[in-house]
């Protein structure tokens, strides 16, 4: 196989001002990515969040409108929060008006239960709903016509319209658990964990494959990949400074952080990757931790200086 390295974005912290100013922050953000090589953009997928976070559906359909090469997804979409028919139409929906260009990618969510009650499901059935609602997705994608009857979801001769553009609709799992690489492995088409060093990736993109034996199935080789939190500037004393305030706190120790984040020149950003690439991973999300207001400088300096050589190799 031909592996293809591809690099995308996930928006750093989002402007805090007026309505207004941040609706043309963001379409100066989307023209960025589609007039550069960024490959990609994805978005996170919360309820209750201390900073401003955009919804992934809603963003993702404005995505499709105003680009025409940009492709998209959400990192991830909690798959427990949401009816897995209409999150399957939505997404095939998407698909269907932008060409072919939506990534999706789905994982059981953050451990944080308020979430869960908020949105009406039982903290302790997220893994198996999750599971399930995989399930549900991926064969109203495939099939004509389904019929499911699962603990949580019934089906009964449901058809979903339009088709997804792209056959088979590649169908992302996140998360740095063991659980995760086993649905990644049993279930999905490519395992996509964040805050996770370059030795835990490689371990986890070699479960992921020995789950999906064990199902027999395969996953493909160039469906693994992770998010990087980066910040470039030529002295990584003064990157690290900028990044620091805007890291998401509490998600992992100190030494873990520093092996998963690349924070300095182009230089060290690409060796970063390099070590992801060493592991299996060819398929990455980098997030600039920096003030909103020079979130766009670090994503033209990453298209400038990191990705051209990444996505020619």
């Amino acid at each position: 196989m031909q592996i293809k390295y591809r690099i995308g974005i996930m928006p750093g912290p989002w402007p805090g001002g007026p309505p207004g100013e941040g609706l043309d922050f963001f379409w100066r953000l989307i023209d960025v990515c589609e007039r550069t090589e960024i490959d990609s953009i994805w978005f996170s997928d919360r309820l209750s969040s201390p900073v401003p976070v955009l919804e992934p559906m809603t963003t993702m359909a404005a995505v499709a409108a105003r680009t025409r090469r940009l492709k998209f997804g959400p990192s991830v979409l909690i798959a427990p929060f949401r009816s897995p028919v209409l999150a399957a139409r939505q997404l095939a929906m998407l698909d269907y008006l932008s060409g072919g260009r939506v990534l999706p990618a789905v994982g059981i969510g953050v451990e944080q239960e308020r979430e869960f009650l908020a949105a009406g499901v039982p903290f302790r059935e997220r893994g198996r709903r999750t599971d399930e609602a995989i399930q549900v997705m991926r064969r109203c994608w495939e099939e004509p016509e389904v019929t499911f009857a699962g603990e949580f979801w019934r089906l009964e001769r449901i058809t979903v319209l339009p088709r997804p553009i792209q056959q088979p609709m590649p169908l992302w799992v996140g998360g740095n658990s063991e659980a995760a690489m086993r649905r990644a492995g049993r279930m999905g088409d490519g395992w996509i964990p964040s805050f996770i060093t370059p030795d835990q990736f490689r371990v986890g993109v070699d479960k992921t494959l020995t789950f999906a034996a064990e199902a027999g199935r395969e996953v493909p080789g160039d469906h693994f990949g992770t998010l990087v939190n980066f910040c470039l500037d030529s002295d990584p004393a003064v990157a690290r400074s900028i990044a620091l305030p805007f890291i998401p706190r509490g998600r992992v120790d100190a030494p873990t952080l520093d092996a998963c984040t690349a924070f300095g020149p182009a230089a060290l950003v690409s060796e970063r990757l390099e070590q992801y690439v060493q592991g299996g991973g060819s398929k990455f999300v980098l997030r600039p931790m920096c003030p909103p207001e020079r979130m766009l400088e670090q994503l033209e300096r990453l298209a400038a200086d990191v990705i051209p050589a990444f996505h020619g190799r």
